[in-house]
């Protein structure tokens, strides 16, 4: 499948995504809401994985089964495909 350049702009909410794990962060919905007023965080989690091979975990929290997500430990930065929007944090800058 081919990865379409509509995903990608400037400041956006992917490049916020991929931003937030690669600082470690354990992200959800409500990190997404508060941070960019964005809505579609499953959405840019299932394209990092399916097209761009982010290993990716899922752990459902709270009574409510909530997802978050977070970067699987012991990825190798190196070997991470970036979209566009966050292409210039694949040498490790502006994290």
């Amino acid at each position: 499948m081919s990865i379409h350049n509509s995903f990608f702009s400037g400041k956006t909410q992917i490049e916020w995504t991929c931003r937030a794990f690669l600082s470690g962060r354990t992200i959800g919905h409500d990190d997404e809401i508060n941070e960019t007023r964005g809505w579609r965080l499953a959405a840019i989690v299932c394209r990092l994985k399916k097209d761009y091979g982010w290993p990716i975990d899922t752990v459902y929290s709270g009574p409510e089964g909530y997802a978050r997500y977070k970067l699987r430990p012991g990825y190798n930065r190196a070997q991470l495909s970036f979209p566009p929007s966050a292409r210039h944090l694949s040498e490790g800058g502006d994290e």
